[in-house]
């Protein structure tokens, strides 16, 4: 009766239907960094433990904080967790899907070799990459890092196969009597108080180049994305005059420095974007058109680079560039006394979904499909989620608000294959309103919303993913059953593979020993049979 009622509320509160809501973690505390979707229509969610195994954990802590992983399906059920750890912090801050169909895992670790993890730190805090394979098994992993501290904030795959880290650094260049450079190191001095540091590594994790880009104070990477030309694209805050690597001089007490550089790490451009006081940016995307859109939080007037006012307190600070740098467009967005944007997704039909968190009382907002976000009274909760879709030119569709007594920090919103949208943070706080049971003193908090102006998209029965492959590809049966196998054939109708199942969504096939080439997987179960053909390159 409790649930009905919930979704009745919910129902007439928001501007879209919660589907469902899940919370995961153990006895003490989960704080959640990432997730993304998977092919299996199901999703992944990265972030760091210190709960023992209780809960809905099921692995002992190792030392403070921990890498911890959990994959679920599509209804917010568990498919597997993963905890890594060695006897210090190990903060997991970025995760994205691999092209083989496994994951790797980016993040902060203090630890010394211990437990899972396989080398000495470096410094004070060293970039710990960790390679997964699609079941969540370790592959290889690696440390990076120099004297000082790093701080690593996201991680993207490259069209080499490979990985492009983005984070920064307080270590100046490693000093040794070897004449062979350590790329695992720092190689270049440092400018200043913290720098922008960028690692490139090959497809097995062998780091290739690295590059260090500050000004003489501070500059902190927020994230790293490879763009279109084969170059990548950098944004973070940056308090920095010219000085170093920086050719502009900051507005106010911060503001956005975006660094666009080539394939081998050389500045093409950069741009310094902000007004008068703190302007702080989070994340940053390139659109489909090949320009940019930035996302962070400003308490800046209408002054210098900023052409938008604000509200009462910090907003939602929203830039369009074009290729080359220059601002196409901008938007603020008001909720709260302080709005915390976390997170930038561009949909297929170009529009784009914004997330964070409002601290302080939540004001209704207007929205042109819902008329008013919610029909609740001016003032509601601390800290809730914010999902907010808008046009390519920056109008509002909608805005919905989703939370509890307690705090929410959000720091993803993404759309789902099914076309519905994922709201993925961390939250502290009991039950009410859209949240149900609470595990620990943080955890985990995911919510699915249902799209009431999309149709539901139909699945295809077997899919295949990544497809072409080149060693690996996963089958995905997305429908239920017992058992079965999966078969792999060549065109010529030889058994090349034949592997047991029991109710797996995803199936793992090696393509590494075939010639390239056009293969078909069958799979048979308890409740059909369907194939599917694969491109081996």
């Amino acid at each position: 009766m409790a649930l009905l009622t919930l979704f009745f509320c919910v129902f007439t509160m928001h501007a879209q239907d919660i589907l469902w809501e899940k919370s995961y973690g153990g006895k003490h505390a989960e704080y959640l960094f990432d997730a993304i979707p998977t092919p299996d229509y199901g999703f992944i969610l990265a972030g760091s433990s210190i709960s023992n195994k209780n809960g809905n954990k099921s692995d002992n802590n190792k030392g403070d904080l921990d890498y911890w992983v959990w994959k679920m399906d599509e209804r917010g059920g568990l498919d597997w967790q993963k905890s890594f750890g060695g006897s210090g912090t190990d903060l997991l801050q970025s995760i994205k899907l691999t092209n083989d169909g496994g994951f790797i895992l980016a993040g902060t670790s203090t630890s010394n070799k211990s437990e899972d993890k396989k080398d000495n730190a470096y410094g004070d805090a060293d970039f710990w990459i960790i390679k997964l394979d699609a079941k969540g098994g370790v592959m290889w992993q690696k440390t990076i890092g120099g004297t000082g501290q790093e701080k690593l904030q996201s991680i993207a795959c490259t069209k080499d196969g490979g990985y492009i880290i983005g984070g920064s650094s307080s270590s100046d260049k490693v000093e040794n009597d070897k004449e062979e450079i350590n790329l695992h190191e720092k190689t270049e001095k440092n400018r200043g108080n913290l720098d922008y540091w960028v690692v490139k590594l090959s497809v097995n994790g062998t780091p290739e180049w690295q590059k260090t880009i500050g000004g003489k104070y501070f500059d902190e990477l927020k994230s790293i994305e490879q763009t279109t030309d084969g170059g990548y694209i950098l944004g973070g805050y940056s308090n920095s005059p010219v000085s170093g690597d920086k050719t502009s001089d900051n507005f106010g007490l911060g503001d956005y420095w975006i660094v666009k550089l080539d394939e081998s790490g050389n500045i093409t451009w950069q741009k310094t974007i902000g007004g008068d006081k703190d302007d702080n940016l989070f994340t940053l995307i390139q659109t489909k058109d090949k320009g940019f859109l930035l996302g962070g939080n400003s308490n800046s007037n209408a002054t210098n680079s900023k052409k938008k006012g604000n509200g009462k307190g910090t907003d939602f600070w929203v830039v369009k560039l074009d290729e080359t740098g220059d601002i196409v467009w901008q938007e603020t967005y008001d909720y709260g006394k302080v709005d915390v944007l976390t997170s930038i997704v561009e949909n297929e039909d170009h529009t784009f979904l914004i997330g964070g968190y409002a601290q302080s009382e939540i004001r209704n907002q207007k929205s042109e499909i819902s008329k008013s976000s919610t029909s609740k009274n001016d003032k509601e909760g601390i800290n809730d989620y914010i999902a907010l879709k808008i046009k390519d030119n920056g109008e509002e569709v909608w805005t919905q608000t989703v939370g509890s007594k307690g705090d929410e920090v959000m720091k993803k919103l993404l759309e789902t294959r099914d076309g519905g949208y994922l709201l993925a943070g961390t939250s502290k706080g009991g039950q009410s309103r859209d949240k149900g049971s609470s595990i620990g003193g943080n955890d985990f908090w995911v919510v699915k919303l249902k799209d009431k102006e999309k149709k539901q998209k139909t699945k295809t029965a077997v899919e295949a993913y990544p497809n072409p492959a080149e060693s690996f590809t996963n089958t995905l049966v997305n429908y239920d059953y017992n058992d079965g196998w999966a078969t792999l054939y060549d065109l010529n109708g030889r058994q090349l593979q034949k592997i047991e199942l029991h109710g797996e969504h995803t199936v793992p096939i090696q393509l590494g020993n075939i010639p390239s080439g056009v293969y078909l997987v069958n799979i048979k179960t308890n409740n059909g049979e369907d194939s599917v053909k694969i491109i081996k390159n």
